[in-house]
Parts: C-alpha cells; sequence; structure tokens
C-alpha cells in the first residue's frame, strides 16, 4: 500500500468582524485553493497522478491535502527553498502561480497563510499582506511558437480559444477571438495542424506561460513521412552543395589545428 502524507494550509484573517471558519469561507476561495494544491503538488502528467483528498476543518480554516508521500517530500523541499531564497523565481510556471494567488488574496483581504507537510510539521511557510511572494515581471518577454498536433476543441465565451493536443506540450489552449473561428468555413477539429503563435517566455528557464498564447497563423500539416517530398527538397539542394569540401570545412573550423 502506496505511503500517504499531508500537506496543511491554515488561512486566518476575518470577514467583516467574525474570525474566519469553515463556516464563513467562500466556496470560490476553496475552488481556487483546490487548484492551486494541486499545481504545487503535480505540476506535470496531472492524468496519471495519485489521488489527492481533501478535507476542511476548524482552527480558522484548515485546509487538509492528503497524496503520495513522494510528493510531499518534493513539495517540503520546494517549501524550504522559498522560505530560503524568499523567492518563487525557480519555481515552475504553474507552482510560481499558485503562490502568487495565496500572496494576491492574502493582500485583499488581510489573510495569512500558514503552510506545513506532516513530513516537517514544525516548519511553516507564511504568506501575508507584508510578504513579497511575487514573480519578476521583465524575465518574461513575448516570443513566437510553433506547436503541432490534433485540434480537439474550439470556442468559448469570455475567451475564444482553440485547444490542441500536442506531443511535446500536452494539451494547450490558444486564444484565437471570435472572428477567426467565424470564418471558418471548413471543420478544423479532429484534424492535425501546426499552430503559430506568440506568448511569454522565461528569459532564465526558456518556459513557456501556455496561458498568454495568443494565435497568430493556422498551418495545414500533414505529419505522415513522404519520401517523394523528401527526395524531391534533397534534388533540388544538391547543385548548392556539389563543390562543398567536407575537409576544407573541417580544417576552417579547427583553424588549421590537427588533432
Amino acid at each position: 500500500m502506496e505511503k500517504i502524507g499531508e500537506v496543511e494550509i491554515k488561512v486566518t484573517g476575518k470577514l467583516g468582524n467574525q474570525e474566519l471558519n469553515p463556516n464563513n469561507y467562500d466556496i470560490k476561495h476553496i475552488i481556487s485553493m483546490l487548484y492551486n494544491v494541486e499545481d504545487l503538488l503535480y505540476t506535470q502528467n496531472k492524468k496519471d497522478r495519485p489521488i489527492i483528498t481533501y478535507e476542511i476543518k476548524d482552527g480558522s480554516v484548515r485546509h487538509i491535502f492528503k497524496t503520495s508521500i513522494q510528493a510531499i517530500i518534493g513539495f517540503s523541499a520546494i517549501l524550504s527553498q522559498i522560505s530560503e531564497s524568499d523567492s518563487i523565481e525557480f519555481l515552475e510556471l504553474k507552482s510560481a502561480r499558485a503562490i502568487e494567488n495565496m500572496q494576491k488574496l492574502a493582500r485583499e483581504k488581510d489573510y495569512t497563510f500558514q503552510i506545513k507537510t506532516s513530513l516537517v510539521s514544525d516548519y511553516q511557510l507564511k504568506i501575508n499582506r507584508d510578504s513579497t511572494f511575487f514573480r519578476n515581471e521583465k524575465i518574461w518577454v513575448e516570443a513566437e511558437f510553433y506547436f503541432y498536433g490534433t485540434l480537439k476543441d474550439a470556442g468559448g465565451k469570455s475567451k475564444v480559444n482553440i485547444h490542441i493536443d500536442t506531443s511535446d506540450y500536452g494539451y494547450i489552449a490558444i486564444e484565437t477571438g471570435e472572428e477567426f473561428l467565424g470564418n471558418r468555413k471548413e471543420n478544423i477539429l479532429y484534424k492535425d495542424y501546426g499552430i503559430r503563435a506568440v506568448g511569454l517566455q522565461n528569459l532564465l528557464t526558456g518556459e513557456i506561460d501556455t496561458t498568454s498564447l495568443k494565435l497568430v497563423e493556422l498551418i495545414d500539416y500533414d505529419p505522415s513521412y513522404n519520401e517523394k517530398y523528401l527526395k524531391s527538397l534533397i534534388q533540388k539542394s544538391s547543385n548548392n552543395w556539389k563543390d562543398f569540401s567536407s575537409e576544407d570545412w573541417q580544417i576552417g573550423i579547427r583553424g588549421g589545428y590537427e588533432a
């Protein structure tokens, strides 16, 4: 049987003149917490992650999450590193955003979040209105990307997206606008496409903020191997390389040095 560990996130503060408790803690904050903890514990491959169970308890508001002890060990190390560096810049995007969400709520509502695990129960990471757990916006720059996969969904009410299932990045949403989908005459669902998009990328890690992606171009894409087409490209380029000497090129690169 898999060993289980525990994460506790205690929220203290007031709603008007009343101390926070499970009976006056708004459900939207609970929903947000559920998403935040999943992103903190399992940033990748959520489809195959172990079960996370949840319980809310008195003592202000105590969120109790139980899951694989391996995930708890990793999360304990993350808490320690955040505290030691007083920064979330080293975190993957989803984890950093989860901490930021708690930091924003702490400032908006004057709440305090105290996070600890069953692995090191006497240690707590504290997030309150005076802490500064935000990402540095200057290290995120706009860049252009290409994605390839099967277009699985399209539409939306407030934010119109297409959703593409890729082998490299998983299932991602790309904002298109109503005009793009409204002008499409053919059915684009369940077909393979290339997507040219712009979005934010971390200068330090190269990580892509998949929530920022916007469509530039939808590209017809045939992933099947076409030997005839490949041979035609080789034939076209062969004339450009007919006078090329690989030995002379290597000597030029080495600067005349012989190993």
